[in-house]
């Protein structure tokens, strides 16, 4: 079963989908943008390929191998929405055979993840990280045709835009040798390969790892990490520093401080009486934000400006925060302390508690009874308001005050 990513169109956007760049439509692709006959669509496309220059052996030998997977459709309307807490997601997904198995290929590819780190300065942690949590390194990569499943989404009227120039994407690849039309396999929503990425991305970034003249990111572990370490550099990692760091707290610290904003450093933190669990902080002039992903009870870390870059990768603050936190635990951080922050609201009392929220006026977007920036800043506000420590974690008590 494909579990690497878990997707909601509200809350996670696929890795990588963030940063697909959209030119404006040329006249082939302003007449056949979506739907409709299938092979005129098909037509638009290579259309479209030949005007950028693709060879025709390339396109035909791509959008011959196109089909409507209605498996594909099926996955993209029944997208679940994000509602785990992080202790129960980082729990699941940062697991011990995960951090075994990223310990055992650290090992395994150590001169290639520091190659990785000495060419894009990302630490081979970082990348393992990511490479364990989207496939499990490599061993879960999805069985969808991906032309199929990329002409599919391209050709369906929801998101167009988005795809159809990863179907162009594809067929570049095609022409390099890097994907076959009828035997690449992926994710419903087209990721390919070990750290599930886009054709245009794969594109763009991909690297050679293992030197064989291919970009091969479902079979080549250098490759694999060598273009994931381009792609998290281009999202704008900062060599030499830290991402996440877990804390301890004080008791009267100003909570309303509190959550992913970066207008304190870490001599701020360190001045209310914020300390490193495990060693020291680092400088003092670094900027940091304080998590607190289930309140003032649970787990707390400090996240450095590296941790943008996850939220780069996936939309959800759940999965960016477990994803930062698998990485330290790579990079020799023991289990954080999970303290006992309760289980929060259930999934009608956040829906109540976010109606509630929206008819005093704040911005909480849908109410789907997901945790999200919005609604944590709403919460926050609304804990001032009433008096209560403002750590933006809901509960019931907060719920029954409004």
């Amino acid at each position: 079963m494909f579990t690497s990513k878990i997707r909601s169109s509200a809350v996670l956007a696929a890795a990588f989908i963030s940063i697909v760049h959209v030119g404006l439509p040329s006249s082939s692709q302003a007449a056949t943008p979506c739907g409709g006959d299938f092979k005129a669509f098909l037509d638009g496309v290579a259309q479209e390929a030949r005007s950028q220059g693709r060879p025709e052996a390339a396109i035909s030998a791509t959008l011959a191998a196109a089909r409507i997977d209605r498996k594909v459709l099926s996955r993209d309307r029944a997208q679940g929405v994000f509602k785990q807490t992080f202790l129960t997601f980082s729990k699941r997904s940062v697991s011990g055979y995960r951090l075994k198995q990223g310990a055992a290929n650290l090992r395994k590819y150590a001169s290639t993840f520091q190659r990785a780190e000495r060419e894009y300065g990302v630490p081979g942690p970082v990348i393992a990280a990511f490479w364990g949590l989207e496939t499990d390194y490599g061993a879960v990569q999805g069985d969808f045709n991906t032309v199929s499943a990329l002409a599919t989404l391209a050709h369906d009227c929801r998101r167009p835009q988005l795809f159809r120039p990863q179907l162009i994407a594809a067929i570049e690849m095609v022409e390099h040798g890097d994907l076959d039309p009828r035997r690449t396999t992926g994710a419903w929503a087209g990721e390919i390969g070990q750290v599930q990425m886009l054709p245009e991305d794969i594109v763009r970034f991909g690297v050679d790892g293992d030197g064989n003249g291919h970009v091969d990111l479902k079979n080549s572990a250098p490759d694999t990490i060598m273009t994931a370490a381009r792609f998290i550099r281009h999202l704008g990692w900062r060599p030499g520093e830290p991402w996440l760091q877990e804390i301890t707290l004080p008791s009267s610290l100003p909570w309303e401080k509190t959550g992913l904003h970066y207008d304190m450093t870490v001599g701020d933190w360190a001045v209310l009486g914020v300390r490193a669990r495990e060693g020291g902080l680092p400088s003092a002039n670094l900027p940091a934000a304080l998590l607190l992903p289930q309140g003032r009870k649970g787990p707390a870390f400090l996240a450095y400006p590296n941790f943008r870059v996850y939220l780069e990768w996936n939309k959800s603050f759940i999965y960016t925060t477990s994803a930062a936190y698998f990485a330290t635990r790579l990079n020799g951080a023991k289990r954080y302390d999970a303290g006992n922050p309760g289980d929060g609201l259930s999934d009608r009392a956040m829906k109540d508690l976010q109606t509630r929220l929206r008819n005093r006026g704040h911005d909480v977007g849908k109410i789907d009874g997901i945790l999200g920036a919005g609604t944590r800043a709403a919460v926050r506000t609304e804990q001032m308001r009433l008096g209560l420590p403002a750590d933006g974690w809901p509960t019931g008590d907060l719920l029954n005050r409004l």
